[in-house]
This record gives structure tokens, sequence and C-alpha cells, in this order.
């Protein structure tokens, strides 16, 4: 089973998935939690590069290709071996925040987007998706919050900086995939309070796997 959280920045996303590691160990599933980017040696290097805002002079076409390397190693390494072995793998963005930061929010080309996505994954796709949706000036808020009280020397803070159509084009665009697909994407209102998100989730996690 291959469960993603997907939302825009301040939703709460490690919050949920710390919460819900131990719900699905109780219940016996050997799980793993990763995320996009920085879940490889390789890609730790790459989140380092995407994600410092002194690295405002990037290329969006820069971006997308990094985001795509991190995650061609990403599927390799980790993603595809655990799956191999009946893990249940739960992680923080995969495709989905390629489809759209770099192509809602960015403007590249979704069908150009999809098919570097194949290049890389395959077919491989989530069984799960869930979207922490809340309202553009409260997820940034809590992001801004969350990097202020970190102590370490990056500082992750490069989308943050970007301006309020931007993200709001992002939120947009995630609630445009949940409309395509809404047999794998789950939409949770995330400006809720985190214990009230996560019994949400559990019943939601529940009912996938036991179906």
């Amino acid at each position: 089973m291959f469960i993603t959280f997907e939302g825009i920045e301040g939703s709460g996303k490690s919050t949920q998935i710390r919460l819900l590691m131990p719900v699905l160990q109780a219940k016996g599933y050997d799980c793993i939690t990763t995320r996009e980017p920085g879940a490889t040696k390789i890609g730790e290097k790459i989140r380092a590069i995407l994600l410092d805002s002194s690295h405002s002079s990037i290329f969006s076409i820069t971006e997308l290709l990094l985001y795509e390397a991190d995650r061609a190693q990403h599927v390799r390494e980790i993603i595809k071996p655990a799956l191999q072995a009946n893990k249940v793998v739960v992680s923080d963005r995969f495709s989905d925040a390629t489809t759209v930061y770099q192509g809602y929010a960015r403007g590249f080309d979704l069908k150009l987007i999809e098919q570097m996505h194949h290049m890389v994954v395959g077919s491989l796709k989530p069984d799960l998706t869930i979207i922490l949706d809340l309202p553009v000036d409260l997820g940034l808020k809590r992001a801004w919050e969350r990097i202020n009280t970190q102590s370490t020397h990056v500082r992750e803070d490069r989308f943050e900086k970007e301006d309020l159509a931007f993200h709001e084009r992002i939120r947009q665009g995630y609630l445009a995939l949940a409309r395509l697909e809404p047999e794998r994407f789950r939409v949770i209102d995330a400006s809720k309070d985190p214990e009230t998100v996560h019994k949400k989730i559990k019943e939601i996690v529940d009912a996938v796997l036991g179906a």
C-alpha cells in the first residue's frame, strides 16, 4: 500500500504522518515514512538546493528537473523496494506535488509533466492520496511559525517567500486533481486542530486498508 500526503505549505503533513504511523504499527502493518525531496543521500543534496531561499535565482526548468531527479532516486532506492517487501509506504509528497507546483503554479505544460512522471516512475501511483486543504494565509502563517523556530543552518523557506497568488494556484491545483481522480484522493479540512484532522485521516486509512 502506497499512501501520500499533499497540501500547501503549513498544511500539517509531517504532523499527520507522525500521528498516523503508530496507528498503522499497532494494527500490525510493517510501514515506513519517506518524503520528497530529500529521502536519499543524493536527495538530501537536491533538497538543499531546492528549498534554500538563497537560491532564488534558480530557473523554473532547473527546479522541475531537480524534483524529477530526486524522485527517480527516491523511487528506485526506497519506494519500490519497500512495496516489493509488502510494506506500507507513507510519503510526505510525491509526483502530484510536481504537477501542482511546477504545472498549475509555475505554468509548465501538464502533458509534459505527465510524460516526465512516466519516464521517472513508470506506472507507479499512490493507492491513496490525502490532501490537507486550508486557506493559504493560514497555511503560510503556520509555515512561518515553524520556520522561525527551526535551528538548522539552512532555512527551507524558498517557496514560503512566493506571493499569495502562487500559493493559491497550488491550492486550487490540488483541488483540481482531486476532482479528476476522486477514487484516489481524499480532501480533508486541515484548518481544524491536529487531533480532529488525525481522527478523520485514521477513518479514511482504516477504510482503504480494510477494503
